[in-house]
């Protein structure tokens, strides 16, 4: 049963919410990060990305990026931009994208829930990330930025939400055409019933934020190697999270570009393509695919449909049926060459988020060919993720995404 628990956040006053709250680190580019902070004294990324103040032919990984990254953090606490709450609770975080709202509750998650399988992965991290992040983490002394976890729904998780929903927020504010709120549970008695909920929760699902949660419990265990006498109760024994009930979850398309057609012609390419697909040409017009084993394929200026036919579809391993498994080893693979997407120059990830233009923008760039996604469903990342398996690089990208600054959680 899952251990999810209150804690005493170091936040933004009400004031200056808006002022500090940030996209994740990672949805940006350094340059991306420098420009929007312009301007903007109390930036989040001046934490996340630290980089952004420092020489432009600074190293990202150097340790003066992760120091800048803690003097950062520690004045907005010392300017009265941010203050710790005086006691532990949890925080309620509702977000509103075009109409549709989450709602998750905002608490500590325990790192052994990660090392059980109470905490359930779906995706392989990669080693170099990882160490950014547990560098950034053991610098600042805190999780600075939220995972985004799953749950199946829970009644008396309902039941707490619904009661703050009637109340006056702490936040309440728009940024990236995304109504962020956030109220405080300030009742001791909702904070045992919250925490009694999440005990009878089975499980909870990684959703976003693989490296940061791997990263979180790395640093959690090597604080432990060094406490010998540690208790279990100590905040290094927990990572900051937000849990949210599944069905108010949905999961956009994550594109690929691939720089090349690995020598062949696009006559040959389509040739190759109808080994195992059957292809349709549609036009200058975006196409988007409206099912499952669906794809769409852009390139000199055209789409295309593309269906996978039914023999490589009917797998009985429910990794093997995802679309991105499909294309990958039909495609990506075998025509390409790209035999491991994490870490081949020659292909890139285009979160649907930015639309299917994007997409033509870098097939007229420096991408070749572009293929669009159908969204993976959550059904299809939980049923993987119980059966102990994972997905492939780049299987689910999940909006909106959680901001970071709105809660900070101290390690000590």
């Amino acid at each position: 049963m899952a251990v999810f628990r209150p804690f005493r956040a170091i936040r933004p006053l009400p004031e200056y919410a808006s002022e500090v709250a940030e996209l994740p680190y990672d949805v940006m580019s350094t340059e991306e990060a420098r420009i929007r902070a312009e301007g903007r004294p109390h930036s989040f990324l001046r934490v996340d990305k630290a980089e952004i103040e420092l020489s432009p032919e600074t190293d990202l990984y150097s340790r003066q990026v992760y120091l800048k990254a803690k003097e950062n953090m520690d004045k907005l606490v010392s300017d009265g931009i941010c203050a710790q709450d005086a006691t532990p609770c949890y925080y309620i975080y509702r977000q509103i994208m075009n109409g549709r709202a989450q709602t998750g509750i905002v608490g500590c998650a325990s790192i052994d829930d990660y090392t059980s399988g109470v905490i359930k992965r779906h995706e392989l991290t990669r080693a170099d990330k990882e160490l950014d992040r547990i560098n950034h983490v053991d610098t600042c002394d805190a999780n600075t930025g939220p995972i985004f976890l799953a749950y199946r729904p829970s009644g008396a998780v309902r039941r707490i939400i619904e009661k703050y929903e009637h109340t006056e927020p702490v936040y309440d504010f728009t940024a990236d055409w995304v109504l962020n709120t956030v109220w405080v549970v300030s009742d001791p008695a909702d904070d045992e019933a919250l925490k009694k909920a999440f005990a009878g929760i089975p499980a909870l699902y990684i959703a976003d934020g693989h490296h940061r949660c791997a990263s979180a419990v790395q640093v959690g265990q090597a604080r432990r190697e060094s406490h010998p006498g540690y208790t279990g109760e100590e905040e290094f024994n927990y990572f900051l999270a937000v849990a949210f009930d599944s069905s108010e979850l949905a999961i956009m398309d994550y594109n690929r570009v691939i720089k090349d057609l690995n020598g062949m012609s696009v006559s040959e390419f389509l040739d190759r393509l109808d080994e195992n697909f059957i292809h349709r040409y549609v036009g200058e017009a975006h196409y988007r695919p409206g099912r499952r084993h669906e794809f769409g394929m852009y390139i000199d200026g055209s789409w295309y449909s593309l269906t996978a036919k039914d023999d490589i579809c009917n797998e009985p391993d429910p990794v093997d049926r995802l679309d991105v498994s499909i294309l990958q080893k039909n495609v990506i693979d075998p025509l390409f060459g790209i035999t491991d997407p994490r870490v081949d120059k020659r292909i890139d990830f285009i979160g649907g988020i930015r639309g299917l233009g994007e997409l033509e923008r870098r097939c007229q760039t420096d991408m070749r060919v572009a293929f669009a996604m159908y969204p993976t469903s959550l059904d299809e990342l939980m049923e993987i993720a119980d059966a102990g398996e994972l997905m492939p690089p780049k299987s689910t990208w999940f909006e909106p995404k959680l901001l970071s600054g709105l809660f900070i959680h101290l390690l000590r």
